[in-house]
């Protein structure tokens, strides 16, 4: 038989997906029976692992939801929000509208606090809205948002809706495993994240962390039978099993990921090094021209956005292909009122990529002809 020949793996400066570890990639060599008590046993084991990461654990379940971090997210609104009630939804980036947009589809009420590409919302501003808005029953937010990079003040977003007696709803999806999330400091109901972000699994699930208490009221809610979170806690309660084909291969890495995360430290190592990837990168970027799109304080260890640079020659797609030519993937920007382009710290890389990269970033302007990345020319 004729061997396929390896392409030389890239090095993922996005979100997620990200770089994955060799022995991660090695546990999807095995086959694994979707009704079979070993799969059962694994999943259970990743679920009690997760459920951990909470410090008031046993107020929790976890609960997994097969497809993209999308799909978490949708099953999530569906299911915890009862199609009567109000939310108010605090945008700063993309996944604050796509949040919106699954409302709009279900047809369920919501108000926004709408802050643009560039600020946070704060907890003053929730606050006046909770009270001009007593039929608000929750409040959804974005921890990191990866279209700017920004993250967002929770702890005092969550003091405020614990304080109004509203519920939290947190999209935790590209911070949840680098970013600490404490109870005692930030009270939330729900938290959502996926398998392929800082714990440095693959892509194939997400999962959700919501309280016991709000989960039992939410039964009948659902708009999708497939996206039934309920339901989908409950079949996991009685038999063990996912009630439809679980992905058993992306489920066997995610737990080999989550023993190399407790490996190096856990939530403190992994922002230990994902803030030094950004540290490395902003202070790099920003010596050959390069400017960030929000302030120092508000740069989050999990992906930078950089203003493109201001120049005619300038053309990100070929500014892409070049960066890829050396072996670096990055991700388009995603702001609507200026050109840009994000660069992610997460995943399997160190010093070398970080590095690597720079070196890169500065090749591909002489090859474009570009003097350096200055976006006020």
């Amino acid at each position: 038989m004729k061997q396929i020949e390896t392409a030389v793996q890239p090095w993922l400066l996005t979100p997620g997906p990200i770089n994955t570890s060799m022995s991660v990639k090695q546990e999807m060599l095995h086959d694994w029976g979707s009704w079979d008590d070993d799969f059962k046993v694994l999943t259970k084991i990743v679920c009690d692992q997760l459920v951990r990461f909470v410090d008031d654990q046993d107020a929790f379940v976890c609960i997994p939801m097969q497809g993209s971090g999308t799909f978490a997210v949708e099953a999530t609104l569906g299911t915890l929000i009862d199609p009567n009630s109000n939310s108010l939804v605090l945008i700063n980036g993309a996944y604050g509208q796509r949040m919106t947009k699954i409302l709009d589809y279900m047809g369920r009420r919501y108000v926004t606090l709408d802050k643009g590409d560039y600020e946070p919302p704060r907890g003053e501003e929730v606050a006046g809205i909770l009270e001009q808005n007593p039929d608000i029953d929750q409040v959804l937010v974005v921890h990191c948002e990866t279209s700017s990079g920004i993250l967002n003040p929770l702890a005092e977003i969550a003091e405020v809706v614990e304080r109004k007696g509203r519920r939290l709803i947190i999209d935790s999806m590209s911070a949840f495993g680098a970013v600490e999330l404490n109870c005692k400091t930030a009270r939330f109901d729900a938290v959502i994240s996926s398998a392929n972000k800082c714990f440095e699994g693959v892509p194939g699930f997400g999962f959700v962390l919501v309280r016991k208490t709000m989960l039992d009221e939410c039964k009948g809610n659902a708009h999708s039978l497939s996206l039934d979170l309920y339901d989908q806690w409950q079949y996991l309660e009685k038999t063990g099993q996912w009630r439809f084909t679980p992905p058993t291969h992306i489920v066997a890495a995610f737990n080999q990921a989550l023993k190399e995360h407790k490996e190096e430290g856990g939530i403190a190592g992994r922002f230990a090094r994902y803030s030094r990837n950004q540290q490395r990168l902003v202070t790099g970027m920003r010596a050959i021209g390069f400017k960030t799109l929000l302030a120092d304080q508000w740069l989050s260890p999990i992906i930078v956005t950089f203003f493109s640079p201001n120049h005619a020659n300038f053309n990100f797609q070929r500014f892409y292909d070049l960066l890829k030519a050396h072996n670096f993937i990055i991700y388009p920007g995603k702001l609507t009122q200026a050109e840009s382009f994000r660069v992610g710290c997460i995943g399997q890389l160190f010093d070398e990529q970080i590095d690597g990269l720079l070196e890169a970033m500065s090749a591909v302007l002489k090859e474009m002809n570009i003097p350096d990345g200055n976006p006020n020319r």
